[in-house]
């Protein structure tokens, strides 16, 4: 038989053969090491040339969460919106770390053995009496997991970043003409003359028919779209494996059995689990649904009539929604709302009116007329006048007539003259060291956004869905 191979393969067709399978071999074992090594990509974000790896992002993540309190985790597990805002900011932290690491490193920054024996000896957590204990920071170190080296690598990095950032966070001194410019535009106070023509003061009759269809066409009542929906929902423990697994099955019966043809009711009745139909409701309607969440509701506005969802897990079961019908937008027919729309249309010839006597008594100011009836006031940015009538004040200039317009009354306004504000060296103050923090925080952004500009950050989106998105 040896004799026959041997023999065998030194003709053509035996050499072709080998020469197949030999590639064959080769590349698969060639596309197992890039698929396997694609797949054991860790690389979470990679900021220039650097990458931050997704133990880097658990470790931030529990780091900050070891800092909430015990119903700020809870919120936090439970609220989607709260988990992506912390997995944002974890994300953010470990960028804007690594950032400064870039940098630190271009500038030639160095950190000596020295510096961190230095570091670590004046740390309090591993002193006794005011002197380094060793045995205190073997202990540390053993109870986090971390070897010298590594606890030294931390610190090191922290001490380069601070290095590369510092400089950046340093207040910065102001102009003196700036907090006074401030000041001055805070506190100063204004001398204004107003007059009130209220809608009210406006008498007008029953509208017609054709007069409120005329303002329907103009104004009308938009029913937002509507969707009817139905759910099987099976409970189960999930914190329980045991009967997170047996609800997972029953889940899945439920599943296969409304996929073949059975209605959601036939499947709850056979399995004796929740059934749930809910009439047609807005997306941002109050629902009184346990099972409803808003997840789910978005879900569902997503989702075509007459289709089911996947099997979705809640925190307490499993889940099939059912779109049964879509009422899409519409206005409302003009006789179910007729009766509604006769205040609406007296309070709008009321503001027409009103409009039409604020123009004529402001034409007479400005031909230098008397402005009778109107109320004199020193007002600042904050008191002495209706609201609207205070910010049309100090965003005109003196000399100015105006009408500005509130809920119920329109406003003609004269704007005299700026009444210089009394110091107050507390305020003076704190408006100084306000435009030292926003000064600062510019200079910092500004860095910031120069340092991504610099290295550019870019997410590992198949690794973030994979480990990220759950």
């Amino acid at each position: 038989m040896l004799e026959y191979l041997r023999n065998a393969a030194e003709k053509t067709w035996a050499k072709i053969l080998m020469f197949v399978l030999i590639f064959s071999f080769v590349g698969w074992g060639a596309a197992e090491w890039i698929f396997s090594g694609a797949s054991r990509d860790t690389t979470l974000v990679r900021v220039g040339g650097a990458d931050i790896s997704v133990q880097q992002f658990n470790n931030e993540r529990s780091r900050q969460l070891a800092t909430m309190s015990k119903e700020e985790q809870r919120t936090t597990y439970t609220d989607s919106a709260k988990s992506a805002a912390l997995t944002q900011k974890v994300i953010g932290t470990l960028t804007m770390n690594q950032l400064a690491l870039n940098r630190a490193k271009d500038l030639g920054y160095f950190v000596s053995d020295k510096r961190i024996a230095d570091e670590i000896r004046s740390y309090p957590q591993f002193q006794n009496n005011g002197h380094f204990e060793p045995w205190m920071f073997d202990m540390v170190l053993q109870n986090s997991g971390l070897t010298e080296r590594d606890f030294a690598n931390i610190l090191r990095n922290d001490v380069l970043r601070q290095m590369s950032l510092g400089a950046v966070s340093t207040p910065i001194d102001v102009p003196e003409f700036a907090v006074n410019a401030l000041y001055n535009a805070r506190y100063a106070k204004r001398e204004i003359k107003y007059l009130p023509v209220k809608f009210s003061d406006f008498t007008v009759n029953e509208p017609t028919v054709e007069q409120l269809k005329t303002y329907y066409a103009q104004n009308p009542k938009i029913v937002p779209e509507q969707r009817s929906v139905s759910y099987v929902f099976v409970s189960a423990d999930m914190n329980k494996p045991d009967e997170y697994d047996a609800g997972f099955k029953k889940a899945q019966q439920v599943e296969d059995m409304i996929i073949s043809g059975s209605s959601m009711q036939e499947a709850a009745d056979k399995f004796k689990i929740k059934y749930v139909t809910i009439p047609a409701f807005a997306r941002n309607a109050n629902i009184d649904d346990k099972v409803l969440s808003e997840n789910l509701v978005n879900k569902v506005f997503s989702m075509n009539a007459g289709m089911e969802s996947e099997l979705m897990e809640l925190k307490d079961g499993f889940v099939i929604l059912r779109v049964d019908d879509i009422v899409a937008e519409h206005n409302a027919d003009f006789e179910s709302v007729q009766n509604t729309l006769i205040a609406n249309w007296k309070k709008a010839e009321q503001r027409k009116n009103a409009y039409i006597k604020a123009n004529e008594i402001l034409v007479e100011l400005n031909k230098g007329g008397d402005f009778k009836n109107a109320k004199s006031a020193t007002v600042s940015r904050t008191e002495g006048a209706p609201i609207v009538v205070l910010n049309s004040a100090f965003a005109q200039r003196n000399g100015e007539n105006i009408i500005t317009e509130d809920t119920d009354a329109f406003y003609v306004l004269h704007i005299d003259k700026n009444v210089a504000p009394k110091m107050d060296s507390t305020k003076h103050e704190a408006i100084r060291k306000e435009l030292k923090n926003m000064t600062a925080r510019y200079v910092s952004d500004d860095y910031g956004q120069f340092l991504k500009r610099k290295y550019p950050v870019k997410i590992n989106q198949r690794t973030f869905d994979r480990f990220i998105t759950k």
